[in-house]
Protein backbone atom coordinates (compact mmCIF):
# COMPACT_ATOMS: atom_id res chain seq x y z
CA UNK A 1 0.00 0.00 0.00
CA UNK A 2 2.67 2.25 0.98
CA UNK A 3 4.13 1.93 -2.75
CA UNK A 4 1.12 2.80 -4.20
CA UNK A 5 0.41 5.93 -2.16
CA UNK A 6 4.06 7.21 -2.71
CA UNK A 7 3.28 6.82 -6.38
CA UNK A 8 0.05 8.58 -6.48
CA UNK A 9 1.74 11.05 -4.68
CA UNK A 10 4.43 11.64 -7.42
CA UNK A 11 1.64 11.64 -9.80
CA UNK A 12 0.03 14.12 -7.99
CA UNK A 13 3.11 16.67 -7.74
CA UNK A 14 3.86 15.67 -11.32
CA UNK A 15 0.75 16.81 -12.86
CA UNK A 16 1.05 20.38 -10.01
CA UNK A 17 4.50 20.79 -11.74
CA UNK A 18 3.49 19.74 -15.13
CA UNK A 19 6.20 17.66 -14.77
CA UNK A 20 4.96 15.04 -18.31
CA UNK A 21 8.04 12.79 -17.56
CA UNK A 22 7.61 11.95 -13.71
CA UNK A 23 3.68 11.33 -14.81
CA UNK A 24 3.90 8.98 -17.62
CA UNK A 25 6.77 6.92 -15.53
CA UNK A 26 4.31 7.30 -12.31
CA UNK A 27 1.19 6.18 -14.51
CA UNK A 28 3.35 3.73 -16.17
CA UNK A 29 4.45 2.01 -12.68
CA UNK A 30 0.98 2.22 -10.88
CA UNK A 31 -0.57 0.90 -14.00
CA UNK A 32 2.09 -2.35 -13.97
CA UNK A 33 1.54 -2.59 -10.05
CA UNK A 34 -2.44 -2.66 -10.33
CA UNK A 35 -2.65 -5.10 -13.60
CA UNK A 36 0.00 -7.55 -11.45
CA UNK A 37 2.48 -7.02 -13.94
CA UNK A 38 5.07 -5.53 -11.48
CA UNK A 39 6.76 -8.74 -10.33
CA UNK A 40 7.50 -9.40 -13.93
CA UNK A 41 8.23 -5.93 -15.32
CA UNK A 42 9.97 -4.35 -12.27
CA UNK A 43 12.95 -5.83 -12.01
CA UNK A 44 13.47 -5.81 -16.07
CA UNK A 45 13.03 -2.19 -16.14
CA UNK A 46 15.29 -1.36 -13.52
CA UNK A 47 18.02 -3.37 -14.93
CA UNK A 48 17.52 -1.70 -18.01
CA UNK A 49 15.60 1.12 -18.11
CA UNK A 50 18.60 3.85 -17.79
CA UNK A 51 20.89 2.19 -20.82
CA UNK A 52 17.14 2.86 -22.72
CA UNK A 53 17.10 6.48 -21.52
CA UNK A 54 20.86 6.80 -22.26
CA UNK A 55 19.71 5.17 -25.53
CA UNK A 56 16.84 7.06 -26.38
CA UNK A 57 18.46 10.68 -25.72
CA UNK A 58 21.83 10.01 -27.58
CA UNK A 59 19.42 8.83 -30.94
CA UNK A 60 18.00 12.44 -30.36
CA UNK A 61 21.07 14.40 -30.22
CA UNK A 62 21.88 12.44 -32.96
CA UNK A 63 18.84 13.33 -35.00
CA UNK A 64 20.43 16.70 -36.27
CA UNK A 65 23.48 14.92 -38.27
CA UNK A 66 20.94 12.16 -39.43
CA UNK A 67 18.91 14.82 -41.18
CA UNK A 68 22.17 16.47 -42.27
CA UNK A 69 21.56 19.73 -40.88
CA UNK A 70 24.61 19.09 -38.64
CA UNK A 71 27.92 18.00 -40.66
CA UNK A 72 31.85 17.96 -40.64
CA UNK A 73 31.90 21.58 -42.31
CA UNK A 74 29.57 22.50 -39.55
CA UNK A 75 31.07 21.35 -37.09
CA UNK A 76 34.80 22.79 -38.17
CA UNK A 77 32.98 25.87 -38.16
CA UNK A 78 31.83 25.75 -34.93
CA UNK A 79 35.53 24.81 -33.41
CA UNK A 80 37.10 28.11 -34.76
CA UNK A 81 34.60 29.59 -31.71
CA UNK A 82 35.76 29.67 -28.18
CA UNK A 83 32.18 28.80 -26.96
CA UNK A 84 32.44 25.43 -29.04
CA UNK A 85 35.66 24.39 -27.12
CA UNK A 86 34.07 25.36 -23.38
CA UNK A 87 30.88 23.48 -24.98
CA UNK A 88 32.83 20.38 -25.83
CA UNK A 89 34.77 20.23 -22.14
CA UNK A 90 31.03 20.91 -20.51
CA UNK A 91 29.92 17.72 -22.84
CA UNK A 92 32.72 16.09 -21.39
CA UNK A 93 32.40 16.89 -17.78
CA UNK A 94 28.99 16.24 -17.59
CA UNK A 95 29.50 12.79 -18.99
CA UNK A 96 32.14 11.98 -16.64
CA UNK A 97 29.80 13.09 -13.91
CA UNK A 98 26.49 10.99 -14.64
CA UNK A 99 29.23 8.17 -15.02
CA UNK A 100 29.74 8.52 -11.55
CA UNK A 101 26.21 8.73 -10.81
CA UNK A 102 25.21 5.27 -12.41
CA UNK A 103 28.10 3.94 -10.13
CA UNK A 104 26.24 6.10 -6.70
CA UNK A 105 22.66 4.92 -8.21
CA UNK A 106 24.26 1.37 -8.27
CA UNK A 107 25.63 0.93 -4.95
CA UNK A 108 23.77 3.08 -2.76
CA UNK A 109 20.37 3.05 -4.35
CA UNK A 110 18.81 4.38 -1.31
CA UNK A 111 19.91 7.89 -2.79
CA UNK A 112 17.19 7.66 -5.66
CA UNK A 113 14.06 8.94 -3.74
CA UNK A 114 16.15 11.56 -2.67
CA UNK A 115 17.32 12.37 -5.87
CA UNK A 116 13.45 11.86 -7.67
CA UNK A 117 12.81 14.48 -4.43
CA UNK A 118 14.89 17.06 -5.64
CA UNK A 119 14.78 16.83 -9.20
CA UNK A 120 10.84 17.29 -8.67
CA UNK A 121 11.04 20.01 -5.97
CA UNK A 122 13.10 22.01 -8.75
CA UNK A 123 10.61 21.25 -11.22
CA UNK A 124 8.01 22.30 -9.09
CA UNK A 125 9.31 25.44 -7.53
CA UNK A 126 11.48 26.70 -9.55
CA UNK A 127 10.43 25.82 -13.54
CA UNK A 128 14.00 23.49 -13.57
CA UNK A 129 14.14 20.78 -16.06
CA UNK A 130 14.37 17.05 -15.21
CA UNK A 131 17.33 15.97 -16.72
CA UNK A 132 17.25 12.91 -15.18
CA UNK A 133 18.98 11.22 -12.16
CA UNK A 134 22.47 10.12 -13.91
CA UNK A 135 23.80 13.78 -13.77
CA UNK A 136 21.92 14.32 -10.58
CA UNK A 137 23.10 11.25 -9.14
CA UNK A 138 26.93 12.29 -10.05
CA UNK A 139 27.13 15.47 -8.50
CA UNK A 140 26.19 13.86 -5.06
CA UNK A 141 28.75 11.41 -5.67
CA UNK A 142 31.10 14.11 -5.94
CA UNK A 143 29.52 16.21 -2.73
CA UNK A 144 29.80 13.04 -0.83
CA UNK A 145 33.64 12.20 -1.80
CA UNK A 146 33.81 16.01 -0.32
CA UNK A 147 31.98 15.93 2.79
CA UNK A 148 33.60 12.26 3.77
CA UNK A 149 37.36 13.96 2.79
CA UNK A 150 36.50 16.55 5.68
CA UNK A 151 35.09 14.14 8.05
Amino acid sequence: MQAYLFLILLLTISLIAKNQSLFIASSVLVTLKAIGLDARWFEFMQKNGINWGVTVITIAVLIPIATGSIGFKELGAALKSPYAWIALAAGILVALIAKNGIILLAEDPHITPALVLGTVLAVALFKGIPVGPLVGAGIAYYAMKLFSAFH
